[in-house]
């Protein structure tokens, strides 16, 4: 598993897929809000923590077609699905991999990208743990959908129809905690609810996206 991992982590840094491309967006999208909403900092303020959210949410999405295409394309999937290590496993490090290389860098940017979005000093720690807690979620459900699409010619759009709805709740509690924390209220309950969906995806989402593989790959 820890070989795979490296393989992974090595192919996305070389391919430069995941790592700059995902935070040039995340930087697009938080640099273009103030042009299309105005300067007004308490507007700004307070749309910040959901902004941020929906630019990281988006920012998944453009490459969670990479994590089983290109092992489909040139044959590695077959070669993995016969290695001793489990399919539930291989998806597991596949969703760890996409996460340390996209996930990771947005949850350390957000809070500097928050500057340019006004965002509350109380709400940096906020929108850090809310993305860092929320945003696995979004890697294991992106690599449950890149196995049900994987195979398919141009099945990029497709993947990102599966994917988002199952992303909304993910985006509601996350932002939720967010803007609570940047307000000063009790974020208890929404955090309760985005780490309860986190480890669920976690949980059962691997054998999941297994099962579809072992379909695909027939």
């Amino acid at each position: 598993m820890i070989a795979l991992l490296a393989r992974d982590l090595r192919l996305a840094l070389r391919a430069g897929g995941g790592f700059g491309l995902g935070l040039a967006f995340f930087l697009i999208v938080t640099v273009l809000v103030p042009f299309g909403v105005g300067p007004e900092t308490e507007l700004l303020a307070r749309i910040a923590p959901g902004i941020l959210w929906i630019g990281a949410l988006l920012a998944c999405l453009l490459s969670l077609d990479r994590i089983l295409a290109l092992d489909w394309e040139d044959g590695s999937l077959d070669l993995l699905a016969t290695a001793p290590l489990p399919l539930e496993a291989l998806v597991s490090v596949k969703a760890l991999a996409h996460w340390i290389t996209t996930g990771l860098p947005l949850v350390l940017a957000a809070p500097v990208l928050g500057v340019l979005l006004s965002l509350p000093p109380e709400g940096y720690l906020w929108i850090l743990v809310s993305l860092a807690l929320g945003t696995p979620a979004l890697s294991v459900i992106g690599t449950f959908g890149a196995a049900l699409t994987v195979g398919l010619k141009r099945g990029g759009l497709l993947l990102s129809l599966l994917v988002l709805p199952l992303y909304v709740p993910t985006l509601i509690f996350g932002a939720e905690a967010a803007r609570r924390g940047a307000e000063g209220f009790a974020t208890a309950t929404p955090l309760a609810l985005l780490a309860g969906i986190t480890f669920g995806t976690i949980a059962l989402l691997p054998f999941a996206s297994a099962a579809v593989l072992r379909i695909n790959l027939r």
